[in-house]
């Protein structure tokens, strides 16, 4: 009986792999040959060999071009006019590999729930659109059944509309920049780039209508140059007009325009992160808010037990971003100091968090 029974599954199994290559003749080739794969969702896939202390629950994927961005963002190693690494993003490298290999991985992370959420990131050069929509149409091919996110550069009324019939669950824009005179210091006309402060926050207003309000976001970067309370100030702008503020703190990387600058003060960081939650929870408001005579924020505007409660709970510090990111290591080293926490931070990094905030504030923590 053993032995039948032996026979019996080498058969079956000979039959799942002959429908599996059946199935992947059927199946149209993805017309984009390459994709980029953070290091990290690289080898949760199995892409590449590692050691991670935190996975990724979303896979990061970046779109492949030979060459740099036609964007001149200052902060950004793909820049065109970047001296930085091409596979880097951040301080993440991103390896190459074949389109076909990675949707394959997907498939398989996915339905094991090793990754919960896969996001596109995207360059910006002619095709990208079209590039974009072959990606997800070759993970909704290969049964990748989990939400997509895109983040990319504004586009236009109908490109975003053919991005959401093609599968996209939710959109991100980034402003990186607060306030207008740094976005164009940044990565607008100063700094020679295609951006438009007006016109990229009109593209996020019409991702809203496209896209719902709960699924369209943007990123901003703490560091470039502004004020807490042009920070706060832009947070509450995003939440007033349903566009969901994922935060980030800048990194200096070798080879670009601002190299040289440094990261935020943690301890500014956290007030903003603070504050960003509070407002992104219906807690408090921009108008609610006091800053001192340098914008550095010293009031919440909420009840002890409220604010207690918020730092407590160590979500505010958490990274932010679409359902299941939680962004590794993307601002900082893995020895920290953490900007964004991947995990719920552990209570004596709460203590340190609460003698942060106590810099400037008027409470005590």
């Amino acid at each position: 009986m053993s032995m039948l029974r032996s026979s019996r599954d080498m058969a079956n199994c000979s039959a799942d792999r002959a429908r599996s290559r059946e199935m992947m003749m059927k199946r149209p080739r993805c017309s984009v040959e390459k994709v980029r794969v953070s290091s990290g969702s690289a080898t949760v896939l199995g892409l590449i060999e590692g050691f991670l202390n935190a996975k990724p629950t979303t896979a990061y994927l970046l779109t492949y071009l030979e060459g740099k961005c036609t964007a001149n963002c200052r902060f950004c190693s793909q820049a065109k006019d970047s001296e930085g690494r091409a596979d880097m993003l951040s301080r993440v490298s991103w390896p190459v590999f074949q389109t076909e290999d990675v949707v394959s991985k997907l498939a398989v992370a996915a339905q094991k729930k090793r990754i919960m959420r896969v996001c596109i990131q995207a360059l910006n050069y002619p095709r990208v659109v079209e590039d974009l929509c072959a990606i997800v149409g070759a993970l909704k091919s290969h049964g990748v059944e989990v939400p997509v996110s895109i983040s990319c550069q504004p586009l236009k009324r109908g490109e975003l509309e053919k991005l959401a019939e093609t599968g996209v669950e939710r959109i991100g824009i980034p402003l990186d920049a607060a306030s207008k005179d740094v976005f164009n210091q940044v990565k607008g006309s100063f700094a020679d780039g295609p951006y438009d402060w007006d016109a990229q926050r009109f593209a996020l207003l019409e991702a809203v209508k496209i896209f719902g309000g709960s699924h369209v976001s943007t990123h901003l970067m703490v560091g470039l140059g502004e004020t807490e309370k042009e920070m706060v100030q832009a947070i509450q702008w995003c939440v007033d007009n349903h566009i969901y503020p994922a935060l980030f703190a800048f990194t200096p990387i070798p080879g670009t325009a601002l190299e040289q600058q440094s990261s935020p003060t943690l301890n500014c960081y956290r007030r903003i992160q603070l504050a960003r939650y509070l407002i992104v929870k219906g807690q408090t408001r921009f108008e609610k808010l006091q800053f001192n005579e340098y914008g550095c924020l010293i009031d919440f505007g909420v009840h002890e037990e409220t604010l207690s409660s918020a730092i407590l709970s160590g979500q505010p510090f958490q990274t932010s971003g679409c359902p299941a990111c939680n962004r590794p290591y993307y601002n900082e080293k893995p020895s920290g100091p953490l900007y964004n926490f991947p995990f719920q931070p552990a209570p004596e990094k709460i203590k340190e968090i609460k003698k942060q905030l106590n810099q400037t504030t008027s409470r005590r923590f």
